[in-house]
Formats: C-alpha cells, sequence, structure tokens
C-alpha cells in the first residue's frame, strides 16, 4: 500500500485481505463454548445480519456468526434480538437484525415510505384506505403483540377475519414507516407491537438526524464493516442509492472520514476506512451463506475474488450450473470452491448435493479443509451424517475426505 497524492494504492491482494480482516476472518474463532461476547464481536464487525426465509441449510441471519465463530448457541441470536433488545428488524441491506443504536439513522427510511417509497401495493393500500390503516394501527395498540392472523376485519368485535394478504399488507406498512416493530417471532413468523413498546427508550429518545447527517453516518458504517470499497458497494450495504450516496462520500473524504482510494483492476475509485486493517495473511476456512455480507454485493466478489457468484435460488432447476443453495468456501484469503448444501432433517444427513473447485485452486488442499467445515456446520444444525453425492469436479475429492475425517 503506497500513497500517490491525496491517494492510496492498494494491490488487489491488499484489498481482499482489508477486507477479509473488516469482516472478521482474521479473528480467532473461540476455542471453548461461544458466548454472547463474542457473537457481539462479529456484530460489531458487520453490522447488520440480513434475513430470508429459506432455510434449506440453516436461517440466513444465523449463518454469518456461524462462519466466523464456528458452532454457537442460535437462541443467543434470538434473545439478543427478542428479549436484550439489542438487535431489532429493519430494512437495512434488505430485511436486516441490526443494532439498535443505528434506528435513529434509519429514520429517513421510515419517512420516505410515509411519502410513497416502499412497495407499490403497499403504498396503494395506505393511500386509498388510510382509516383503515389507522383502524390496523389502534388494534395493535389495543391488544399487541399479535400476529397478522389474529386481526379481525374491521379492528372491532365481530370475530370475522381479515384474509391473511391484507393483514400482513397492513402490518408490514406500518412496521416500514416504523410506527410498529417487530416484537418476537414464532416459528419465522413475525409478531408485531408498537415501536415504543418494543424499542429501547434511549434509543428512540435521540434525536432524529438528517437524511444527510443519517447517510453520511451509515457509509461511514458500511466502509469500516467492507474496509474498502466503491461508492457502490458502500451504499449497498445499507441499500442507500448511489447517487445519495456519492455526495456524501465526497463530504466524508474532505473530512478525513474516509481516504480516497485505487485497487489493482478496480475501474471505479474506492474508499478506505481510517481504522482498515492490512493483515500480513489470511488464514480462514469457512462457508459463506449466499446472505453473507462479504458476498452479497456481487460485483464486488468478482473484483476482490475473481469469483462469480449468482444465487440460482429462483433460477429454473434445469438453468442451474452450481445448484439450489450453493455457499462459497474461503480457505486462505480466496474463495476456492462452492457447495450446494441441502439439511436432510429426516435422514439427519447434510447432503453435498455438488461441490465445484475453482481453477486456480487444489484439490488436495481444499476437499480437507471442506470436509471439516462441513462436519462441523453439520453438528451444528444437528445432523448426524454428510453426504457427498457425486456432482462436481470437488466431488470425488471431497468424498474421500469427509470419509477419512469420519
Amino acid at each position: 500500500m503506497k500513497r500517490v497524492g491525496s491517494v492510496l494504492e492498494l494491490s488487489l491482494g491488499e484489498a481482499r485481505r482489508i477486507g477479509l480482516a473488516a469482516q472478521g476472518f482474521t479473528d480467532r474463532r473461540p476455542s471453548g463454548r461461544v458466548d454472547r461476547r463474542h457473537l457481539r464481536r462479529v456484530l460489531g464487525r458487520l453490522e447488520l445480519l440480513q434475513i430470508d426465509s429459506v432455510n434449506v441449510l440453516a436461517r440466513a441471519h444465523e449463518l454469518p456468526p456461524f462462519s466466523r465463530l464456528g458452532p454457537y448457541p442460535t437462541d443467543l441470536l434470538a434473545r439478543l434480538t427478542y428479549r436484550d433488545r439489542e438487535l431489532f428488524e429493519y430494512w437495512g441491506h434488505e430485511a436486516s437484525l441490526l443494532p439498535v443504536a443505528l434506528q435513529p439513522l434509519l429514520r429517513w427510511r421510515m419517512a420516505r415510505a410515509e411519502q410513497g417509497e416502499a412497495y407499490g401495493r403497499l403504498v396503494r393500500l395506505a393511500r386509498e384506505q388510510p382509516d383503515w390503516i389507522t383502524s390496523v394501527e389502534n388494534e395493535v395498540a389495543v391488544r399487541g403483540p399479535l400476529r397478522a392472523g389474529d386481526l379481525d376485519r374491521r379492528g372491532g368485535r365481530s370475530g370475522s377475519w381479515w384474509g391473511w394478504d391484507e393483514a400482513k399488507q397492513a402490518l408490514e406498512w406500518l412496521f416500514w414507516t416504523g410506527r410498529v416493530a417487530v416484537a418476537d417471532r414464532v416459528r419465522f413468523e413475525r409478531i408485531y407491537d408498537l415501536t415504543e413498546r418494543v424499542l429501547p427508550a434511549d434509543v428512540l429518545a435521540v434525536p432524529t438526524p438528517t437524511e444527510e447527517e443519517a447517510h453520511r453516518a451509515l457509509l461511514q458504517t458500511a466502509a469500516r464493516a467492507l474496509g474498502v470499497g466503491t461508492a457502490r458497494d458502500l451504499a449497498d450495504y445499507f441499500r442507500i442509492r448511489t447517487t445519495d450516496a456519492r455526495a456524501r462520500l465526497a463530504e466524508l473524504v474532505e473530512d478525513g472520514a474516509l481516504m480516497p482510494a485505487r485497487v489493482e483492476g478496480w475501474g471505479q475509485p474506492a474508499f478506505l476506512h481510517p481504522d482498515a486493517r492490512l493483515p500480513r495473511w489470511v488464514r480462514a476456512a469457512a462457508l459463506l451463506a449466499p446472505f453473507d455480507p462479504l458476498v452479497w454485493e456481487r460485483s464486488r466478489v468478482d473484483r476482490l475474488f475473481g469469483f462469480h457468484l449468482r444465487l440460482e435460488l429462483y433460477v429454473p432447476a434445469p438453468q442451474r450450473r452450481y445448484g439450489y443453495y450453493v455457499l462459497p468456501f474461503l480457505l486462505g484469503e480466496r474463495l476456492v470452491a462452492r457447495a450446494d448444501l441441502k439439511a436432510d432433517r429426516a435422514a439427519g444427513v447434510l447432503r453435498v448435493r455438488g461441490a465445484y473447485l475453482e481453477a486456480h485452486a487444489n484439490a488436495g488442499e481444499v476437499a480437507p479443509a471442506l470436509a471439516h467445515e462441513l462436519r462441523m456446520l453439520g453438528a451444528w444444525v444437528g445432523l448426524d451424517r454428510v453426504n457427498v453425492e457425486p456432482q462436481g469436479d470437488l466431488a470425488p475429492a471431497l468424498g474421500l475426505a469427509v470419509g477419512a475425517q469420519a
């Protein structure tokens, strides 16, 4: 890393190591039982966990801590969110778990939702039936916490029921605008209550920053979580429009809160957080969920690792190249392989439905390391065995490695 004028020049390897360190992959995994201190450390690195309903392996928000800590009690994450109120649910990078301290910085998004920047169906509902939305909010106030299915037709006591979609739409509008929050989940279903009964009073008492102030703070947070990134990378972390982000990034550079940088092979200018660390090496081994913050911005994955990642969940099966739920495998500082995984809970088996090696990687080095991570992952999700199916060029070596470690 060298400075040319006011700009730091980074090799691609340096940018990779900075990014991996920022994401927690140079932190040593705990040798004993994982507790909330360890989980808080990960959350302090990432700042948010994306929520997704897909449960082929484990819930999306549960996997990033596993990638960094190894096996941990997943109820810790639920307790931090729904009992201790250290985290809350809102739209961060899609639906997310976020530290409650970030709530004031996301009020601009709530205000924009009130002005019509939300899913079209929800906006139409709010505009066409404002009294009905108010009646739903009132019913939550009187009866909450409650699920969508708990609501009656008019908010009274007629005993009739709304259809699920209508109830869900009303509650989601109130959630998006910040008037209700998620108090808990039961079997992954959201339970809603008034925001003032869910979030800590001291957080709600924080003055609302301007949108520009909030964007600056969120972009700084994104830069700290990524280490180094382009304007698009940093804006994407909290789903800020890139056009909005560019002016704020220029202000952050002028204030010395971010440093301008150029990364080898990147066509766009980059920004480096002043606290970013450049380790001499990275010795990580981790399976990464498709919704892991390290890999969710696909163009950055390609630029940083030379790894083409496409989420094929919604691709018709005959058109999939690698599989339905594919996890990249990080070894050292490179993404070296990918595995299509499924938890067969009825049989107690973690099924590897396909395993594929990157062109630059060596199967003899990758297979034993991946086998170890797979066995640890399987045990964590309550499965007794790992079964490697013959699909993919890494499958033969991986099958032997899994058998040798049994």
